[in-house]
Protein backbone atom coordinates (compact mmCIF):
# COMPACT_ATOMS: atom_id res chain seq x y z
CA UNK A 1 0.00 0.00 0.00
CA UNK A 2 1.35 3.40 -1.00
CA UNK A 3 0.58 6.54 1.00
CA UNK A 4 -0.36 9.87 -0.56
CA UNK A 5 3.23 11.10 -0.48
CA UNK A 6 4.40 7.84 -2.01
CA UNK A 7 1.87 8.18 -4.82
CA UNK A 8 3.06 11.69 -5.56
CA UNK A 9 6.67 10.57 -5.69
CA UNK A 10 5.76 7.62 -7.88
CA UNK A 11 3.92 9.90 -10.32
CA UNK A 12 6.96 12.16 -10.51
CA UNK A 13 9.18 9.20 -11.30
CA UNK A 14 6.76 7.80 -13.88
CA UNK A 15 6.02 11.07 -15.66
CA UNK A 16 8.99 10.82 -18.07
CA UNK A 17 8.00 7.27 -18.95
CA UNK A 18 4.37 8.32 -19.52
CA UNK A 19 5.50 11.14 -21.79
CA UNK A 20 7.68 8.71 -23.68
CA UNK A 21 4.96 6.11 -24.18
CA UNK A 22 2.08 8.49 -24.88
CA UNK A 23 3.28 11.74 -26.38
CA UNK A 24 7.02 12.02 -26.23
CA UNK A 25 7.47 10.16 -29.47
CA UNK A 26 4.69 11.43 -31.69
CA UNK A 27 5.08 10.21 -35.25
CA UNK A 28 3.68 13.17 -37.08
CA UNK A 29 2.11 12.53 -40.42
CA UNK A 30 3.31 8.94 -40.18
CA UNK A 31 2.78 7.67 -43.70
CA UNK A 32 1.91 4.10 -44.48
CA UNK A 33 2.48 4.43 -48.18
CA UNK A 34 5.40 5.38 -50.33
CA UNK A 35 4.66 7.72 -53.17
CA UNK A 36 4.93 4.66 -55.38
CA UNK A 37 2.08 3.05 -53.46
CA UNK A 38 4.03 0.32 -51.68
CA UNK A 39 3.68 -0.15 -47.96
CA UNK A 40 6.10 -1.29 -45.32
CA UNK A 41 4.60 0.54 -42.36
CA UNK A 42 3.50 -2.13 -39.93
CA UNK A 43 1.17 0.35 -38.19
CA UNK A 44 -0.99 0.90 -41.23
CA UNK A 45 -1.92 -2.57 -42.43
CA UNK A 46 -5.31 -2.89 -40.67
CA UNK A 47 -8.50 -1.31 -41.98
CA UNK A 48 -10.32 0.66 -39.28
CA UNK A 49 -14.10 1.07 -39.26
CA UNK A 50 -14.44 4.81 -38.58
CA UNK A 51 -17.82 6.53 -38.20
CA UNK A 52 -17.69 10.34 -38.43
CA UNK A 53 -19.00 12.11 -35.30
CA UNK A 54 -22.47 13.59 -35.69
CA UNK A 55 -23.44 17.20 -34.95
CA UNK A 56 -24.11 16.43 -31.30
CA UNK A 57 -20.71 14.80 -30.85
CA UNK A 58 -19.01 17.74 -32.55
CA UNK A 59 -20.81 20.14 -30.22
CA UNK A 60 -19.73 18.13 -27.18
CA UNK A 61 -16.16 18.21 -28.44
CA UNK A 62 -16.22 22.02 -28.56
CA UNK A 63 -17.57 22.08 -25.03
CA UNK A 64 -19.66 24.51 -22.98
CA UNK A 65 -19.15 27.97 -24.41
CA UNK A 66 -21.74 30.16 -22.69
CA UNK A 67 -19.16 31.80 -20.42
CA UNK A 68 -16.82 32.81 -23.27
CA UNK A 69 -16.45 36.34 -24.61
CA UNK A 70 -19.10 36.98 -27.30
CA UNK A 71 -16.64 37.08 -30.20
CA UNK A 72 -15.11 33.70 -29.43
CA UNK A 73 -18.49 32.22 -28.61
CA UNK A 74 -19.73 33.26 -32.05
CA UNK A 75 -16.61 31.91 -33.77
CA UNK A 76 -17.08 28.53 -32.10
CA UNK A 77 -20.85 28.39 -32.49
CA UNK A 78 -21.03 29.14 -36.22
CA UNK A 79 -19.64 26.10 -38.00
CA UNK A 80 -21.01 27.02 -41.45
CA UNK A 81 -17.45 27.66 -42.69
CA UNK A 82 -16.22 24.26 -41.52
CA UNK A 83 -16.74 20.93 -43.26
CA UNK A 84 -17.46 17.93 -41.02
CA UNK A 85 -15.06 15.03 -41.42
CA UNK A 86 -16.17 12.53 -44.05
CA UNK A 87 -16.06 8.76 -44.17
CA UNK A 88 -12.43 7.93 -45.02
CA UNK A 89 -11.50 6.23 -48.25
CA UNK A 90 -9.31 3.15 -48.43
CA UNK A 91 -5.76 4.11 -47.49
CA UNK A 92 -6.75 7.34 -45.73
CA UNK A 93 -5.47 8.10 -42.24
CA UNK A 94 -8.71 7.32 -40.40
CA UNK A 95 -9.12 4.09 -42.37
CA UNK A 96 -5.76 2.81 -41.12
CA UNK A 97 -5.26 4.48 -37.71
CA UNK A 98 -7.59 4.18 -34.75
CA UNK A 99 -8.02 7.76 -33.54
CA UNK A 100 -10.20 8.34 -30.44
CA UNK A 101 -10.24 12.09 -30.96
CA UNK A 102 -9.61 14.75 -28.35
CA UNK A 103 -12.40 16.96 -27.05
CA UNK A 104 -11.65 20.35 -25.54
CA UNK A 105 -12.32 18.91 -22.08
CA UNK A 106 -9.83 16.10 -22.70
CA UNK A 107 -7.32 18.64 -23.97
CA UNK A 108 -7.58 20.62 -20.73
CA UNK A 109 -7.27 17.46 -18.67
CA UNK A 110 -4.00 16.59 -20.40
CA UNK A 111 -2.46 19.78 -18.97
CA UNK A 112 -0.68 20.67 -22.23
CA UNK A 113 2.37 22.87 -22.55
CA UNK A 114 1.81 26.52 -23.31
CA UNK A 115 4.08 29.55 -23.67
CA UNK A 116 4.95 31.70 -20.68
CA UNK A 117 7.12 34.75 -20.00
CA UNK A 118 10.27 32.67 -19.93
CA UNK A 119 9.60 30.40 -22.89
CA UNK A 120 7.81 32.22 -25.68
CA UNK A 121 9.89 31.85 -28.86
CA UNK A 122 9.64 29.38 -31.72
CA UNK A 123 12.95 28.58 -33.39
CA UNK A 124 13.49 26.98 -36.79
CA UNK A 125 16.86 25.29 -37.18
CA UNK A 126 17.91 24.39 -40.76
CA UNK A 127 19.88 21.14 -40.85
CA UNK A 128 20.98 21.56 -44.47
CA UNK A 129 20.94 24.21 -47.20
CA UNK A 130 17.53 25.56 -48.25
CA UNK A 131 16.57 27.24 -51.50
CA UNK A 132 12.90 26.33 -51.47
CA UNK A 133 10.76 26.58 -49.44
CA UNK A 134 12.06 29.94 -48.20
CA UNK A 135 12.64 29.64 -44.46
CA UNK A 136 11.84 33.31 -43.88
CA UNK A 137 8.39 32.76 -45.42
CA UNK A 138 7.81 29.63 -43.33
CA UNK A 139 8.81 31.57 -40.21
CA UNK A 140 6.45 34.42 -41.15
CA UNK A 141 3.54 31.97 -41.50
CA UNK A 142 4.39 30.36 -38.17
CA UNK A 143 4.58 33.71 -36.37
CA UNK A 144 1.32 34.98 -37.86
CA UNK A 145 -0.58 31.76 -37.20
CA UNK A 146 0.47 31.16 -33.59
CA UNK A 147 1.23 34.71 -32.49
CA UNK A 148 4.67 33.79 -31.18
CA UNK A 149 7.84 35.40 -32.41
CA UNK A 150 9.61 32.95 -34.74
CA UNK A 151 13.28 33.09 -35.60
CA UNK A 152 15.40 31.13 -38.08
CA UNK A 153 18.70 30.03 -36.55
CA UNK A 154 21.99 29.60 -38.37
CA UNK A 155 22.51 26.46 -40.42
CA UNK A 156 23.68 23.43 -38.42
CA UNK A 157 24.88 20.74 -40.87
CA UNK A 158 24.47 17.27 -39.41
CA UNK A 159 27.14 15.55 -41.49
CA UNK A 160 29.91 14.13 -39.31
CA UNK A 161 27.86 14.30 -36.08
CA UNK A 162 27.30 10.55 -35.78
CA UNK A 163 23.67 10.62 -36.95
CA UNK A 164 22.57 7.24 -38.32
CA UNK A 165 21.48 7.14 -41.96
CA UNK A 166 20.34 4.60 -44.54
CA UNK A 167 19.48 4.42 -48.25
CA UNK A 168 15.81 3.73 -48.92
CA UNK A 169 15.53 0.61 -51.12
CA UNK A 170 12.77 1.96 -53.39
CA UNK A 171 13.56 5.67 -53.75
CA UNK A 172 17.36 5.25 -53.40
CA UNK A 173 17.30 8.45 -51.32
CA UNK A 174 19.35 8.99 -48.18
CA UNK A 175 17.32 8.96 -44.96
CA UNK A 176 18.23 10.17 -41.46
CA UNK A 177 17.13 8.51 -38.21
CA UNK A 178 14.79 10.87 -36.36
CA UNK A 179 15.59 9.65 -32.85
CA UNK A 180 19.25 10.57 -33.33
CA UNK A 181 18.24 14.02 -34.54
CA UNK A 182 15.94 14.59 -31.56
CA UNK A 183 18.74 13.71 -29.15
CA UNK A 184 20.94 16.28 -30.88
CA UNK A 185 18.26 18.98 -30.88
CA UNK A 186 17.75 18.62 -27.13
CA UNK A 187 21.29 19.90 -26.63
CA UNK A 188 20.60 22.97 -28.84
CA UNK A 189 17.37 24.19 -27.22
CA UNK A 190 17.60 27.95 -26.42
CA UNK A 191 16.58 28.96 -22.89
CA UNK A 192 13.72 31.18 -24.11
CA UNK A 193 12.38 28.64 -26.61
CA UNK A 194 8.85 27.38 -26.41
CA UNK A 195 10.02 24.85 -28.99
CA UNK A 196 12.89 24.18 -31.38
CA UNK A 197 11.99 22.72 -34.78
CA UNK A 198 14.70 21.24 -36.96
CA UNK A 199 13.89 21.38 -40.68
CA UNK A 200 15.64 19.42 -43.40
CA UNK A 201 15.51 18.56 -47.07
CA UNK A 202 16.68 15.01 -46.26
CA UNK A 203 14.16 12.19 -45.96
CA UNK A 204 13.48 10.82 -42.44
CA UNK A 205 12.73 7.45 -40.88
CA UNK A 206 11.89 6.65 -37.21
CA UNK A 207 12.80 2.94 -37.20
CA UNK A 208 13.99 0.24 -39.59
CA UNK A 209 10.46 -1.12 -40.04
CA UNK A 210 9.07 2.20 -41.30
CA UNK A 211 9.08 3.63 -44.83
CA UNK A 212 9.47 7.22 -43.72
CA UNK A 213 7.84 10.00 -41.73
CA UNK A 214 7.47 13.69 -42.44
CA UNK A 215 8.47 14.39 -38.85
CA UNK A 216 8.78 13.32 -35.25
CA UNK A 217 8.89 15.24 -31.99
CA UNK A 218 9.51 15.00 -28.28
CA UNK A 219 6.79 16.98 -26.54
CA UNK A 220 8.48 16.69 -23.16
CA UNK A 221 11.74 18.08 -24.52
CA UNK A 222 10.00 20.64 -26.78
CA UNK A 223 11.94 19.66 -29.91
CA UNK A 224 10.89 18.26 -33.26
CA UNK A 225 12.36 17.55 -36.69
CA UNK A 226 10.51 17.81 -40.01
CA UNK A 227 11.45 16.96 -43.56
CA UNK A 228 10.30 18.56 -46.80
CA UNK A 229 12.23 16.08 -48.94
CA UNK A 230 9.18 14.39 -50.45
CA UNK A 231 7.68 17.72 -51.45
CA UNK A 232 10.56 18.90 -53.61
CA UNK A 233 10.50 18.68 -57.41
CA UNK A 234 12.51 15.70 -58.58
CA UNK A 235 11.65 13.42 -55.67
CA UNK A 236 9.97 10.24 -56.98
CA UNK A 237 6.23 10.97 -57.27
CA UNK A 238 6.44 14.72 -56.55
CA UNK A 239 4.99 15.74 -59.90
CA UNK A 240 6.01 18.17 -62.64
CA UNK A 241 8.53 20.82 -61.49
CA UNK A 242 6.37 23.83 -62.41
CA UNK A 243 3.46 22.47 -60.38
CA UNK A 244 5.49 20.91 -57.60
CA UNK A 245 7.33 24.08 -56.53
CA UNK A 246 4.18 26.01 -55.61
CA UNK A 247 2.59 22.92 -54.12
CA UNK A 248 5.75 22.23 -52.15
CA UNK A 249 5.51 25.52 -50.26
CA UNK A 250 1.85 24.99 -49.37
CA UNK A 251 2.57 21.46 -48.13
CA UNK A 252 5.57 22.68 -46.15
CA UNK A 253 3.50 25.34 -44.38
CA UNK A 254 0.85 22.74 -43.57
CA UNK A 255 3.44 20.37 -42.15
CA UNK A 256 5.04 22.99 -39.90
CA UNK A 257 1.76 24.41 -38.61
CA UNK A 258 0.27 20.94 -38.09
CA UNK A 259 3.27 19.67 -36.19
CA UNK A 260 3.45 22.80 -34.06
CA UNK A 261 -0.18 22.21 -33.08
CA UNK A 262 1.01 18.91 -31.64
CA UNK A 263 3.69 20.81 -29.71
CA UNK A 264 0.80 22.67 -28.06
CA UNK A 265 -0.71 19.35 -27.00
CA UNK A 266 -3.35 18.98 -29.72
CA UNK A 267 -4.04 15.45 -30.90
CA UNK A 268 -5.32 14.60 -34.36
CA UNK A 269 -8.74 16.06 -35.08
CA UNK A 270 -11.55 13.68 -36.09
CA UNK A 271 -14.46 16.16 -36.03
CA UNK A 272 -14.01 18.48 -39.02
CA UNK A 273 -11.68 18.93 -41.95
CA UNK A 274 -8.98 20.72 -40.04
CA UNK A 275 -5.29 21.55 -40.03
CA UNK A 276 -4.82 18.93 -37.29
CA UNK A 277 -6.26 16.03 -39.34
CA UNK A 278 -3.95 13.08 -39.76
CA UNK A 279 -2.64 12.38 -43.25
CA UNK A 280 -1.60 9.07 -44.75
CA UNK A 281 -0.61 10.18 -48.25
CA UNK A 282 0.06 13.35 -50.21
CA UNK A 283 -3.41 13.56 -51.75
CA UNK A 284 -4.84 13.56 -48.23
CA UNK A 285 -2.30 16.19 -47.18
CA UNK A 286 -3.41 18.43 -50.05
CA UNK A 287 -7.03 18.19 -48.88
CA UNK A 288 -6.19 19.37 -45.35
CA UNK A 289 -7.12 23.06 -44.87
CA UNK A 290 -4.79 25.68 -43.41
CA UNK A 291 -7.11 26.62 -40.54
CA UNK A 292 -8.35 25.19 -37.27
CA UNK A 293 -11.85 23.82 -36.87
CA UNK A 294 -13.98 25.10 -33.92
CA UNK A 295 -12.71 22.33 -31.61
CA UNK A 296 -9.05 23.04 -32.28
CA UNK A 297 -9.57 26.80 -32.40
CA UNK A 298 -10.76 26.67 -28.81
CA UNK A 299 -7.70 24.64 -27.84
CA UNK A 300 -5.43 27.17 -29.53
CA UNK A 301 -7.16 30.00 -27.66
CA UNK A 302 -5.97 28.52 -24.38
CA UNK A 303 -2.35 28.59 -25.60
CA UNK A 304 -2.71 32.07 -27.10
CA UNK A 305 -5.77 34.09 -25.96
CA UNK A 306 -5.79 36.38 -29.02
CA UNK A 307 -9.31 36.74 -30.37
CA UNK A 308 -10.02 35.92 -34.02
CA UNK A 309 -10.49 39.64 -34.77
CA UNK A 310 -6.80 40.09 -33.95
CA UNK A 311 -5.45 36.78 -35.21
CA UNK A 312 -7.32 36.34 -38.49
CA UNK A 313 -6.37 39.63 -40.24
CA UNK A 314 -2.71 39.02 -39.39
CA UNK A 315 -2.84 35.48 -40.80
CA UNK A 316 -4.68 36.65 -43.93
CA UNK A 317 -2.14 39.41 -44.64
CA UNK A 318 0.83 37.08 -44.17
CA UNK A 319 -0.68 34.31 -46.29
CA UNK A 320 -1.29 36.81 -49.10
CA UNK A 321 2.30 38.04 -48.87
CA UNK A 322 3.67 34.51 -49.35
CA UNK A 323 1.27 33.52 -52.14
CA UNK A 324 -1.30 31.48 -50.18
CA UNK A 325 -4.17 33.42 -51.73
CA UNK A 326 -6.93 30.82 -51.35
CA UNK A 327 -6.13 30.37 -47.67
CA UNK A 328 -5.95 34.14 -47.12
CA UNK A 329 -9.42 34.51 -48.61
CA UNK A 330 -10.84 32.04 -46.08
CA UNK A 331 -9.59 34.13 -43.14
CA UNK A 332 -10.72 37.38 -44.79
CA UNK A 333 -14.22 35.94 -45.25
CA UNK A 334 -14.34 35.00 -41.57
CA UNK A 335 -13.34 38.54 -40.60
CA UNK A 336 -16.14 39.97 -42.79
CA UNK A 337 -18.62 37.55 -41.23
CA UNK A 338 -17.72 38.82 -37.78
Amino acid sequence: MVGRGGKTEMLKRCRPLIYTLFSCVVLFYALAFLLTGSTENRFATTTIDFTPPDAQARSRAIGYAENLVPELKKALGDDSAFEPIAVPRSGDWLATHKEPGQTYAQYLKSNPNRPDRRRNMIYLLPLDEFESPALKDLAACMEAFYGLRTEVLRLMPIQGLGIKTRIHPQTQQRQVLTTDLLSLLKTKLPENAYCLLGVTMTDLYPAESWNFVFGQASLQDRVGVYSFARYQPGFPGAGAPDVAKARMFRRSVKTLLHETAHMFGMQHCIYYRCLVNGSNHLQETDAVPLHFCPVCLRKSFRANPELPSVRYPRIAATFRDVGLTKEAEWFEARVRTK
